[in-house]
């Protein structure tokens, strides 16, 4: 059923005041729309519609009923609330007449304020000089308390002294805050003046407690009475302070006194007293280690005193063990540096690095038994800086490397006077000969080792690269040693008696040495030389060498100077007397360890190869016939055998023998076909890279059936073929010099003769 025209016009302003509402039944409508549509969607279902109608009925009129009680009871309570407004505004307007009212009688009544204003005036007056002749008996007074006080400060009656000088000064200070109160300043001049005394028996009090805390080590031990008495002052002094600063209104004169940290001051300049400015002749030698062994006990037993004693007698928050543990802590690392200041020896460096690094906190001092837990010094800072430690450790190096020159060039010159004494030197149970340089040199070297282990790994560290490199400059001057005893030899050979015999102690002494370096190493799993040590090593073993080889020299030239010769080539007993000179010396070698011993025999073949060879290159002798170069062939091959079996004899093997050489040279001259010559000196050279063209042509020389061409076959070939030495390869032609050929002296445009 439709809305006439007036309908809409009276819900459209409905609809407009209230959009809620029209947007609610639109919600409802819908939501029983869709409710409807679900119930009655078959025909069957319109039989209940009735049923459906009765129940909704019923459940719209219980909805209106509760809406309409639910309106009244709102009603009802706007009802009272207006009720209540309107008393309350009645009685508002009781009170504003009431107010009014007593405005107008106290505006009756200014007038006789003003004559109770000048009764104030004359009320606080009256309090004032009531207070003044309260206190004039006290002021009157304050001279004899004065002279009453310091009674009490000549009897040590600290206590009563200090409670009198504390009511003297309360009433000063009340004086002098009244008369800053009242802007009085110039009045407090006469005040100050009439207290004047005060001052004096502050400072005679002070005095006596700053005499009494420089005692408190003392006074705690045998009668703690006094101390404590003065602890109780110093505390009442501190607490009148922080009241006076909290209030900050006024600060009487002299205050705040800070007695407390007067009190950390001079119980800090009686810790650190004279015990840490010793004398200047005290910092050296034994007096150092005195005055460092009497810091340690005093250190210890006072601490402990403070712990046990001195601890029980202030209160806990002054940390008076803590504080007195810090006082002593930082007064020994400034002492130190003091002391590091001098020019110490090796022994006084020593003693304060082990007594800083090592004894500080061991505990026989700071971790005595007696003063832990309390006493905890690990979390300050280290007694000496990593930087002073490590300079300290490298003036200690310096000190200690000053100390081993001068004990190793002691060593040395009393090795070098040892090897001209008129007799051998002196042997170990195998017969080998030895002198004690090398025990000296490693003992003195491992002890300085050993003892820098003691302090810290860096200074172990520091001693063993110092102890390498004073080894290594010393084999220096010992190779320079010899040396010199070996140009004084070469003057005169009787000139040292036993010349040889000390080269092979040098030898069996290098070899010690070597042997032993690596057990200086402070880390035992690297026993690794240092290269330029070992090559120091090698110097010296090569200088001893190179002077027993030239030894060894002298005697065989005057038999080298005969070959090659007709009557060496005829069968002389010439490489027999060589082998009888060989044979002597590998006797004395034999004095020798097996290593260097096998090295001297290898260097002793080398240079009978050499000499041999230089002397059939250099005074090369021409055969003549096929029968001579055979005759000269079977007598290298007899001299080359007879020496490889001395030598073999002699303990060395055939690999380590360098007489092949000469064998290879005799199966040059040998061959039969010199047409072949170019293909066997092409092995020749292969296997002996460093022989050169004039060593070849030489050889030829000696064949003496070469003609020009097979000559300039050979070298073409040679030319063709450079050699290069290979890594290890031990030099044999290299050494010897033979004379170059003269060229034929040609005329011009003629042909060469």
């Amino acid at each position: 059923m439709g809305m006439s025209a007036e309908d809409e016009r009276a819900a459209s302003p409905r609809d407009e005041e209230w959009p809620e509402a029209e947007k609610a039944e639109k919600l409802a409508r819908g939501a029983a729309l869709k409710w409807a549509s679900g119930v009655f969607y078959r025909p069957e279902k319109l039989e209940g519609l009735g049923h459906y109608r009765r129940r909704e009925t019923q459940r719209n009129n219980s909805i209106q009923s509760r809406l309409k009680s639910t309106v009244q009871s709102y009603l009802e309570g706007v009802s009272a609330g207006l009720e209540q407004l309107r008393s309350a505004a009645q009685e508002v307007q009781g009170v504003c007449q009431d107010l009014g009212a007593a405005r107008w009688a106290l505006l009756d009544s200014a007038d006789n304020f003003q004559g109770l204003q000048q009764m104030r005036k004359l009320m606080e007056e009256h309090v004032q000089l009531a207070s003044v002749v309260q206190v004039l008996p006290q002021i009157f007074s304050v001279h004899e308390v004065f002279s009453h006080i310091l009674q009490l400060l000549h009897g040590q009656h600290l206590l009563e002294a200090h409670v009198e000088l504390m009511m003297v000064e309360q009433l000063r200070d009340d004086i002098l805050s009244q008369l800053h109160l009242r802007g009085l300043s110039g009045a407090q001049a006469t005040v100050l003046s009439y207290f004047s005394g005060l001052q004096d028996l502050n400072e005679s009090l002070a005095k006596q407690l700053w005499d009494i805390v420089g005692s408190s080590l003392r006074l705690v031990r045998k009668d703690p009475v006094l101390f404590v008495t003065a602890v109780r002052i110093i505390e009442r002094e501190e607490k009148i302070d922080d009241t006076l600063l909290l209030e900050a209104t006024f600060l009487p004169p002299g205050r705040p006194k800070g007695w407390r940290q007067k009190f950390y001051q001079v119980l800090q300049d009686t810790l650190t007293g004279a015990r840490f400015h010793a004398p200047r002749m005290d910092a050296e030698g034994p007096g150092l280690a005195k005055h460092l062994a009497a810091l340690q006990k005093d250190i210890v037993s006072e601490l402990r005193v403070v712990k046990d004693l001195m601890v029980q007698c202030v209160p806990a928050h002054y940390n008076i063990l803590s504080l007195c543990t810090a006082t002593y802590h930082q007064a020994l690392t400034s002492h130190l540096q003091e002391i590091l200041r001098e020019d110490l020896d090796k022994q006084g460096l020593f003693l304060l690095l082990e007594w800083a690094l090592r004894v500080y906190h061991s505990p026989e001092m700071m971790g005595h038994p007696d003063l832990l837990p309390e006493v905890d010094v690990s979390a300050l800072d280290p007694l000496m800086s990593s930087e002073l430690v490590d300079q300290t450790e490298r003036r200690y190096v310096m000190k200690v490397k000053a100390s081993v020159f001068e004990w190793m060039q002691r060593t040395l010159e009393v090795e070098f006077k040892e090897w001209f004494r008129e007799e051998e030197p002196e042997t170990d149970h195998q017969g080998f000969f030895q002198s004690a340089l090398p025990a000296i040199v490693m003992q003195m070297l491992n002890e300085n080792i050993q003892v820098a282990s003691l302090i810290t790994n860096s200074l172990q560290q520091k001693i063993y690269n110092m102890a390498l490199e004073e080894l290594e400059a010393f084999l220096g001057r010992l190779r320079e040693a010899l040396a010199q005893c070996g140009k004084q030899h070469q003057q005169d050979r009787a000139v040292p008696k036993y010349y040889i015999s000390h080269l092979l102690a040098v030898l069996n002494n290098n070899l010690a040495l070597s042997n032993s370096v690596s057990s200086l190493h402070p880390d035992t799993a690297c026993r690794e030389v240092p290269g330029s040590l070992q090559a120091a090593l090698d110097r010296m073993q090569k200088k001893a060498t190179q002077l027993l080889l030239e030894e060894l020299l002298l005697d065989l030239q005057p038999l080298c100077l005969q070959l090659p010769s007709r009557k060496w080539l005829s069968g002389s007993q010439l490489v027999g007397s060589m082998c009888e000179v060989i044979d002597k010396y590998a006797k004395d070698f034999s004095r020798v360890r097996k290593p260097v011993f096998t090295l001297l025999l290898a260097e002793s073949e080398l240079l009978v190869v050499n000499q041999y060879l230089r002397a059939l290159l250099q005074r090369k002798m021409v055969c003549k016939s096929r029968e001579e170069r055979g005759q000269l062939c079977h007598r290298l091959l007899q001299d080359a055998t007879q020496l490889r079996e001395l030598f073999c004899g002699l303990g060395l093997d055939r690999g380590q023998q360098s007489l092949e050489a000469v064998f290879a040279l005799r199966e040059l001259i040998y061959l039969k076909d010199p047409a072949l010559l170019s293909l066997e000196v092409l092995g020749f050279i292969t296997k002996y890279p460093d022989v050169s063209d004039e060593h070849i042509s030489t050889l030829l020389d000696i064949r003496g059936d070469v003609s020009k061409e097979v000559r300039h076959v050979v070298l073409e070939m040679m030319a063709q073929h450079p050699q290069v030495l290979p890594e290890g390869y031990r030099p044999i032609f290299s050494t010897i010099l033979v004379p170059v050929q003269e060229l034929p002296f040609c005329l011009r445009k003629g042909k060469c003769a």
